[in-house]
């Protein structure tokens, strides 16, 4: 499971999950993925408020404001429940977790002490985990990518959010109808920004995943393969045409053709290039139309 929200069940207006409630969902999914990792996605609100604390007035800039990690930081005591939890089930299959709306450095930091914090406590109250899961942090802002880095020395692994990132790249709000054109997944200033991601984790000794719609585009599959991506998330019913796609592919070519690509200046040039090897490789998956 290379992505599990937690964000539907958490802001449920009924009640407030406890962290009891949150590790009886967590260690479910660890019994039923078994041996097979599963990355939990700590609270990623955009703009909603938590269940305790109602809407009052709605946020002036919601994609902008208080979402995401911002959240959890602000709210220690209900973000460390989560971690907890997450922490509790870790001790029943393979978990890993990874920290949304990621800034920059002192973010990451401030949540990997909150976890240290919360390994201490259950070590002390004799609960079971697992010391070394993999904790991951999502690169969703152009920041972020910009001290890849320093961000790669203190996490597991990236996680490359390229719904916010193409949104925050290129100023697009891809729902408003009068510049959701401008929202381009090839924006050469965002194929860029994900040989960035991916060059500054290799350097560091970690994987980077992509979790967005671009990682289910077949036709840009070989693109994100040679820009150095590691893993795509993508939902279950894409599962079995994006396995298909990956094996079609030489690993080589798609190098050379990513090289190709971030030297070329247009969107349209980039998605080209990307799908014309998408449909010589597995032309069966790919529309001549697309």
């Amino acid at each position: 499971v290379g992505l599990f929200r937690t964000k539907f069940f958490l802001l449920d207006t009924e009640y407030s999950p406890t962290e009891e409630d949150q590790t009886e969902i967590y260690i479910e999914l660890a019994k039923r993925t078994g041996s097979q990792p599963a990355i939990i996605r700590t609270l990623d609100s955009g703009g909603d408020k938590l269940s305790t604390e109602p809407l009052i007035e709605p946020d002036p800039n919601p994609f902008l404001g208080w979402r995401g990690i911002r959240v959890s930081l602000d709210r220690p005591d209900f973000f460390k429940e989560q971690l907890r939890a997450i922490l509790r089930a870790s001790a029943h299959g393979k978990i890993g977790m990874m920290f949304p709306f990621i800034s920059g450095i002192s973010e990451t930091r401030r949540c990997q002490t909150l976890v240290k914090e919360c390994m201490g406590e259950l070590e002390a109250e004799g609960c079971k985990f697992d010391a070394n899961l993999e904790i991951g942090a999502m690169i969703e802002i152009p920041s972020a990518v910009l001290v890849a880095d320093e961000i790669a020395q203190e996490v597991d692994f990236f996680s490359i959010g390229t719904n916010d990132l193409i949104q925050y790249t290129v100023a697009v709000d891809r729902i408003n109808n009068r510049v959701a054109k401008l929202y381009r997944s090839t924006h050469p200033a965002v194929i860029r920004m994900i040989k960035m991601t991916t060059d500054a984790a290799s350097r560091a000794g970690i994987w980077t995943g992509i979790c967005g719609e671009m990682a289910a585009d077949l036709s840009l599959i070989p693109l994100l393969v040679g820009l150095g991506i590691d893993e795509l998330s993508v939902g279950p019913h894409e599962i079995a045409p994006v396995r298909k796609a990956l094996l079609s592919l030489d690993f080589g070519e798609c190098k050379t053709l990513a090289e190709e690509a971030l030297a070329m200046p247009t969107s349209a040039e980039i998605y080209h290039l990307s799908h014309e090897a998408a449909r010589a490789a597995y032309p069966d998956l790919i529309d001549d139309n697309g």
